[in-house]
C-alpha cells in the first residue's frame, strides 16, 4: 500500500497486544495510532511496552483519526462498543465473535448490519496452508467440493473454513453434535508447560453440519487442541473428482488417480541464511500462495492476522473488497452456537436461512 494503515484499538487484553506486536514487526505497513484502555495501569503498561499513545475515551481515540477501529473487548462488551463506533460513523473490525449469543447477534445485526461499517476479525482462510488449499480447490482440481472435515480449531473458526471451501453462504444449516469425555495428557496450556502432566478428563465434540445441497461438514475438536502438542491437526476437503487431505491432493485425471503435494518454501532451515519465513506454496509446479509479509519472520497465524489488518485498511480506503463482513461473522458464530446446543441436548439444531439479509 502507498502508506501505512492507520488503526486504533479498544481493549487492553492479550488480543490487543497481538495487533500491536504485528504493527511493531511491520511499522512501514501497519500504524497503531492509539489504544483505548479504561484502567490507568493498563494504559501505562501498553504505552511503555509498545510506544503507542493511550486514551480513556472513544472521543479521544477518534480524534487521532484512525482509518478503522479494532474492537478487542470482552464478548459481553463487543456489541455495545460496535454500536457506539457505528453511531459515530467509524469503520470497525470486531473481534470474534461479534456478540456472545444468538439473540445478541440478531440484535446487533438489526442495529448495525445495514450500515456496512463492520467487518469481523476472522483470519483462518488467510493462513498460508488454508489459503493454498483454497486456491487449489477453487481451481477445480478436485471438482465441486461437497464435504469438509476439520480437526484443528474450534466452533466459529472451523465453520468459517468449512463455509469457505464449500462456498456456503447463509442457507439453512442443520447440526447434529455429541460430546465425549476421556482421559488425556495435556502438557502445554496457555499458561505454559506442565511440569508433571498426568491424564485428565478432556472433552471431544463431534458434529455433522448439513449446509444443504449435498454439502456437509464434520467437526472434531478436543479441549485445548490449539495448544496440546500430542494432538495433530487435520483437514480433508472432498470434491466430485478427488480430495485434499492436509497437503496431499488426489484427483481423477485422464491417466487415472494422481496424487500431488502442496509444497512450501521455508527459509532459515539448515544452512539457509535468509531468515525464518514461509515464502510461498506451490502445487504441480505453480505458485498458489505467496506470503505478503516475507522479511517480517511472522508465524503463520501472525501472517493471517497481519493480512487481515492490511485488507481491512484497503477496504476502509475504498481500495479493496470487504475482508470479512459482519454477516459472515454472525453466521459462523450462529452455527458454532448450534454445535454447542446440539452437543448438550443430543438433538438436531437448525440455523434458519438468511438471518443476516
Amino acid at each position: 500500500m502507498s502508506r501505512p494503515v492507520r488503526f486504533a484499538v479498544i481493549g487492553s487484553g492479550w488480543r490487543s497486544e497481538f495487533f500491536l506486536r504485528l504493527a511493531a514487526a511491520a511499522p512501514e505497513r501497519l500504524e497503531p495510532v492509539g489504544v483505548l484502555a479504561r484502567r490507568a495501569e493498563a494504559r501505562e503498561q501498553l504505552g511503555r511496552r509498545w510506544g503507542v499513545r493511550t486514551v480513556e475515551t472513544i472521543a479521544e481515540l477518534l480524534a487521532l483519526q484512525p482509518e478503522y477501529v479494532i474492537a478487542a473487548v470482552s464478548w459481553e462488551a463487543m456489541p455495545e462498543v460496535t454500536r457506539e463506533l457505528v453511531a459515530a460513523g467509524v469503520k470497525v473490525l470486531a473481534e470474534t465473535p461479534p456478540a456472545p449469543d444468538l439473540d445478541g447477534l440478531r440484535s446487533l445485526w438489526s442495529d448495525v448490519g445495514a450500515s456496512g461499517l463492520v467487518q469481523v476479525a476472522e483470519q483462518y482462510t488467510l493462513m498460508p496452508g488454508h489459503a493454498a488449499r483454497l486456491a487449489v480447490a477453487r481451481r477445480g482440481v478436485i471438482g465441486a467440493p461437497s464435504a469438509v472435515q476439520i480437526s484443528s480449531t474450534h466452533l466459529y473458526h472451523a465453520v468459517s473454513l468449512m463455509r469457505a471451501f464449500l462456498g456456503a453462504s447463509t442457507e439453512e444449516v442443520v447440526v447434529n453434535a455429541r460430546h465425549f469425555e476421556a482421559p488425556l495428557a495435556d502438557p502445554l496450556t496457555p499458561a505454559g508447560w506442565v511440569e508433571h502432566p498426568e491424564p485428565i478428563q478432556r472433552g471431544t465434540t463431534i458434529a455433522t453440519i448439513d449446509f444443504g445441497g449435498g454439502r456437509m461438514g464434520l467437526y472434531d475438536f478436543v479441549d485445548n487442541q490449539w495448544w496440546n502438542p500430542l494432538l495433530s491437526r487435520r483437514i480433508v476437503v472432498r470434491g466430485s473428482l478427488g480430495e485434499i487431505h492436509d497437503d496431499a491432493v488426489t484427483r481423477l485425471t485422464a491417466d487415472g488417480p494422481v496424487t500431488s503435494t502442496i509444497t512450501y518454501r521455508r527459509t532459515g532451515i539448515d544452512l539457509n541464511l535468509e531468515g525464518n519465513d514461509v515464502v510461498n506454496a506451490t502445487f504441480d509446479g505453480e505458485v498458489v500462495y505467496r506470503n505478503p509479509w516475507v522479511g517480517t519472520r511472522l508465524s503463520e497465524d501472525d501472517i493471517a492476522v497481519a493480512s487481515l489488518l492490511e485488507d481491512t485498511g484497503s477496504w476502509a480506503r475504498d481500495e479493496g473488497p470487504a475482508p470479512y463482513p459482519l454477516a459472515d461473522g454472525c453466521q459462523d458464530h450462529a452455527v458454532g452456537i448450534a454445535i454447542g446446543e446440539s452437543a448438550r441436548t443430543g438433538a438436531d439444531v437448525r440455523v434458519a436461512a438468511d438471518l443476516w439479509r
